[in-house]
């Protein structure tokens, strides 16, 4: 039996496992993750996170798609568990863990608000009709008129399965200007379908808003509205190629615990 809690960030749902002391879930078990993860079967989740011990920090986060792999860096999902962490007592009001893509610290406050600093982004590559950067996953940023009029499944799958990205995979995000925030929809890979949110993707979509842009004051501070919720990004500019000091900022929420059997 695997005792386990749901989080949930924008619409971004995790099922999150405590390991501190007994490991239930181990890398190797991708069936018994894909399971967990299933909507009909399973708990059902976006993805699986594991909380274990790590010297030097308050704690390491075990990312997994709701493939069963392990994965790349999750906004929504490091939001979640320093939620959880402060749940558990392990943190109080701030925190600082490793995951995948290396060390984070995230500040959890008051009505379940939670914002976690990303790694830097390098290295960005600005096409003829899209943006592609690192964000702690990788994603493919593309902007449209109208989002509604965009099918994010069918064409975020024929982007992820393109022959560039067919192999490793890429998330992709569709991104619409308005004059009040950027309105962001993703696909996501592990998950292969569009999620309601992505934290990663939402920060590569503020980065790339911000190249679009004729006003290039040096601090950004971005509202972005997803099909999950509303998150904000706050990030300073260097160049035309990096951010850093990259925070992403919203709500993540406990949803309900009990026993997987």
């Amino acid at each position: 039996m695997i005792p386990f809690f749901k989080y949930q960030g924008t619409g971004n749902d995790f099922v999150m496992i405590d390991q501190r002391k007994r490991k239930y879930i181990r890398k190797k078990d991708t069936a018994l993750i894909n399971k967990i993860c299933d909507r009909r079967f399973g708990i059902g989740a976006d993805g699986l996170i594991l909380l274990e011990n790590c010297k030097g920090y308050d704690f390491r986060m075990v990312y997994f798609n709701a493939d069963g792999r392990e994965s790349s860096m999750c906004g929504n999902g490091g939001r979640c568990i320093a939620a959880f962490a402060n749940h558990l007592g392990i943190v109080k009001s701030k925190c600082h863990f490793l995951a995948i893509d290396g060390p984070h610290e995230a500040m959890i406050k008051k009505d379940d608000w939670v914002e976690l600093k990303m790694s830097d982004v390098k290295n960005i590559e600005i096409g003829e009709d899209y943006f592609l950067m690192n964000t702690g996953s990788p994603h493919y940023v593309v902007f449209v008129e109208d989002i509604d009029d965009i099918n994010v499944f069918e064409n975020g799958q024929a982007i992820r399965y393109s022959s560039r990205f067919k192999k490793e995979g890429v998330n992709v995000n569709f991104v619409e200007r308005t004059k009040e925030n950027i309105i962001v929809a993703t696909y996501e890979r592990g998950v292969e379908d569009e999620t309601l949110s992505c934290g990663t993707g939402v920060t590569a979509a503020a980065i790339a808003n911000f190249l679009k842009k004729s006003n290039r004051r040096k601090k950004q501070n971005t509202p972005i509205k997803s099909k999950g919720g509303n998150l904000a990004v706050r990030f300073e500019p260097n160049g035309k190629t990096e951010a850093s000091n990259i925070w992403l900022c919203g709500k993540a929420e406990s949803v309900f615990e009990g026993i997987f059997k």
